[in-house]
């Protein structure tokens, strides 16, 4: 399965003929200062040639200096300072020559784990610095207090002779996972990039191939590719602390070293040699991906009795005068760190979920039973049952936990909502069994899931619970969150699914008052984050214990849990399903209003004479961009979501009927929405905490109008700001001294004193509302005599219409001056026939 990248009649390398003629400099900072001389002057795809050739004839003793450097160079230091090959913004479709290359050299059975594997071989240690791990494990090591995760135990070495801060002595494969998980979360993409397609990146692409070659679906880990004599890589021999340190929690014997011990013979399976590389690889993904979350979560997750062992720790270092002094245990425990996962960072997370769903999923029935933990299954066997409980499920909780109360509410939040859905839905990543007739049962969770449905208890309920907190925040109008609240509707009401988590909260809620033999039990955490390699715990077959196991270990035993399906959630669900006939009613208003604005504007407004958009409002949401397909796509998804709320928490069409009409949701008699909800006070209406909610989210708003001046409005966007001051000067100036002749032709009863009127007065003055209690008592102050406005002229339409009617006159061979006549002439017959509209209308009214 290696690539064959080039063959052996290649031109002779001259790193290796300078290292050959000159002896004295066969030394690896010869090689090393060679290799970084061709990274400056080289092209990309040349500088790869050579590391292959290099990485294929130098011995690991001079590849062991070239190991850190190249780490590096590939993803980038740890600070962030140095780019690397930026990995996450290399695409296919921008570079595709650097990204095939690239892919090709850190693939899995590439030149670089090549490299790693022939280090590994020798036992070499790199040295990685502790204070660029997530800060919850940083602020415990530094601490003295070992982190329960295995993948720390036996590494932590005292600073080297003027060495500052603590590290890690990892071996080569340990090494090379943590900086190409860490570039994630360390590397930036640079200023001005262009948007990323996640699936056309090569970081998301290598993990993809990583998942798929250690954590095989079908048969076994290939193992490491190599051509020393010696075989395969030996699995890494534990060591001895160089520092003492306490422990979050017990660890067990390795499950690999059990395993071996019962063979007759270590090369009987040779899968259980390199099965370490898989719990390497998952633990350090699930370490450097998930673990970003305040120390205070990290510690609620640890068992009593780590705590106790932690406290009688800290009491003998205070007591030991010999002991260098640490920092206070209130600065551990008040150690927060503000880290906010980015889009890709958790679209790569959800990539590993369903990997590792697909993987557990891979065991056959017979090996998936809890009565097949036995000495006859393999290491990748007993490894497939249990990565998710053991690796992913604390550390998973707390990152959701984190985003759902810190992501911003916009639609962004999809991408953690399906990282979410994907967790909550193993069964669509297991090979189907199912009869091709049976459709009706394909769409039902089966009773096989019910045992991970409880395991998993919180992260289906609580965390429901937040999104209801979310959803109830957002603008249900947007299409894009009334997709979200669709998709998690969707889900839940998935048959048999809401029946199996009532039937888990049953089982926590279960008392305990009549099974004595379980009141001395404590609920501690179980050692999930530990190795696989531990030895596995005997098989409860007590369901409550497991749930509540499952509850405490998560939360506390001071833990106070809201049921899914009880009053206070199905209050807020009922709220939210409110809310959802609100926002329809919404959507279609807008569109309705959208219409008849449309519908409404007068002909000349297109050409500029007539002011379109007097008070410049706006709905206040992404219907208006998209249009009428957007509101159809709302009314679908949300139409569609309260028939699913509907099925998951048993609500009957009565039950929302009633709610809807005591939230106000009915229209009024001109089928328009009401006002926000308000109360009346003695300066006019005061708006409620609902009325508040229903403007931020756009449900319901006031109509806002302009009741100051109409000439002196805001120059807007489309007028020409100087244009527009000239004219108001020469309008004002006509008024000044024409005031007295326009208020004589306005007196006048005839039709010259109605065409006037409707020219020099402003329309619509007095039938205007004034929505303000303030401006009540200045009211009759408002009322302005006649006068002329020329600021229409102002306008770029209105400049362009002219311009395109002279340029058409043109055309037809009229002449400027005859163009303006005929356009005046145009205009007054229309005026005089809007003038004789207007008072028949008035009539009318009297």
């Amino acid at each position: 399965l290696c690539l064959q990248w080039f063959p052996k009649t290649v031109a002779p390398d001259p790193v290796r003929q300078a290292a050959m003629a000159f002896p004295h400099l066969q030394q690896p900072s010869f090689l090393l200062a060679s290799l970084k001389a061709d990274s400056i002057n080289k092209p990309f795809a040349q500088r790869c040639q050579d590391l292959v050739k290099v990485i294929e004839d130098f011995p690991a003793k001079e590849l062991h200096a070239v190991f850190p450097w190249l780490v590096e160079s590939v993803f980038g230091s740890l600070d962030g300072v140095l780019p690397g090959w930026n990995l996450r913004c290399l695409q296919g479709r921008v570079s595709p020559v650097e990204h095939s290359v690239a892919l090709e050299f850190l693939d899995p059975g590439g030149p670089m784990m090549k490299l790693v594997y022939k280090l590994q071989a020798e036992d070499y240690k790199f040295d990685f610095p502790v204070s660029y791990l997530p800060g919850p494990v940083k602020a415990s090591i530094q601490e003295r207090v070992l982190p329960d995760s295995p993948l720390y135990h036996n590494k932590v070495q005292l600073p080297p002779a003027g060495g500052l801060g603590l590290y890690l002595a990892l071996n080569p494969f340990e090494y090379y996972m943590f900086f190409f998980a860490l570039s994630l979360i360390t590397q930036k993409p640079p200023p001005g990039a262009l948007h990323v397609r996640t699936s056309d990146c090569a970081y998301f692409i290598l993990v993809d191939r990583y998942l798929a070659w250690f954590l095989p679906t079908e048969g076994s880990v290939l193992p490491p590719l190599s051509s020393s004599p010696g075989g395969p890589s030996p699995a890494p021999a534990p060591r001895t602390p160089a520092v003492p340190f306490a422990s979050y929690g017990l660890h067990h014997t390795s499950l690999l070293k059990r395993h071996v011990s019962h063979q007759t013979s270590v090369n009987a399976d040779p899968a259980s040699h390199e099965i370490w590389r898989s719990e390497t690889l998952l633990q350090v993904f699930v370490e450097m991906w998930l673990h970003h979350y305040s120390l205070e979560m990290y510690q609620k997750m640890q068992s009593p009795d780590a705590k106790l062992e932690v406290l009688h720790y800290r009491l003998s270092v205070c007591s030991a005068l010999h002991s260098p002094a640490h920092p206070s245990l209130q600065a551990l425990h008040a150690h927060q760190e503000s880290f906010m996962p980015t889009e890709e960072h958790v679209l790569v997370v959800r990539l590993l979920l369903k990997h590792l769903h697909a993987f557990a999923n891979s065991l056959r029935p017979e090996q998936a039973s809890p009565s097949a933990h036995s000495h006859a299954a393999s290491p990748l066997e007993e490894f497939k049952r249990a990565a998710v409980p053991r690796f992913v499920q604390q550390k998973l909780y707390l990152f959701l936990q984190h985003c759902f109360g810190h992501w911003p509410l916009d639609a962004s939040f999809r991408a953690v909502l399906e990282m979410w859905l994907s967790y909550l839905q193993p069964w669509r990543y297991a090979p189907e069994r199912q009869t091709p007739g049976s459709d009706c049962q394909a769409r039902s969770v089966s009773e096989r899931w019910a045992p991970f449905v409880q395991e998993n208890l919180l992260i289906y309920t609580k965390l429901f619970l937040g999104f209801l907190s979310r959803a109830l925040r957002t603008d249900l109008v947007s299409p894009k969150n009334a997709l979200m609240v669709f998709r998690v509707a969707k889900v839940f009401a998935q048959p048999n699914l809401a029946e199996m988590i009532q039937r888990g909260e049953q089982l926590f809620l279960e008392p305990e008052l009549g099974i004595p033999q379980r009141q001395h039990r404590l609920y501690t955490a179980p050692s999930f984050t530990g190795s696989f390699l531990s030895s596995w715990p005997p098989a409860v077959t007590d369901a409550s214990f497991k749930v509540k196991s499952h509850v405490y270990s998560l939360e506390g035993q001071d833990c106070k849990y809201t049921p899914m399906f009880g009053p206070e959630v199905r209050a807020l669900v009922l709220r939210l399903a409110q809310l959802i006939t609100q926002a329809k009613q919404t959507a279609k208003s807008l569109s309705d209003q959208c219409g008849e604005s449309a519908a409404s504007r007068p002909f000349l407004s297109w050409l500029g004479f007539y002011p379109a958009d007097t008070n410049g409002s706006y709905a206040g949401n992404d219907l208006d961009e998209m249009g009428q397909d957007s509101v159809r796509k709302t009314d679908e998804y949300l139409e569609k979501a309260l028939e699913y709320l509907c099925q998951a928490f048993r609500l009957s069409e009565a039950q929302l009927a009633q709610l809807t009409l005591a939230l106000g949701t009915t229209q009024d008699e001109n089928g328009k929405k009401q006002l926000p909800d308000c109360i009346v006070g003695e300066d006019g209406l005061i708006l409620t905490p609902l009325g508040r909610y229903q403007i931020i989210s756009g449900l319901r708003r006031f109509d806002i109008e302009y009741q100051g001046d109409w000439e002196l409005q805001p120059i807007r966007s489309y007028e020409i700001a100087s244009l527009v001051r000239a004219l108001f000067q020469l309008s004002s100036t006509i008024n000044r001294r024409f005031a007295g002749q326009m208020v004589a032709l306005c007196s006048r009863a005839d039709f010259l004193g109605s065409f006037c009127r409707y020219h020099l007065l402003e329309p619509g003055l007095s039938g205007r509302r004034l929505l303000s209690p303030v401006g009540r008592g200045h009211a009759a102050n408002r009322a302005r005599g006649p006068r002329l406005s020329l600021r229409f002229l102002g306008s770029y339409r209105t400049l362009l219409s002219l311009l395109l009617t002279f340029s058409v006159a043109s055309l037809f061979c009229v002449g400027p001056l005859l163009c303006a006549l005929l356009i005046v002439l145009a205009y007054v017959l229309y005026a005089v026939a809007m003038t004789l509209l207007t008072e028949r209308g008035k009539l009318h009214q009297l």
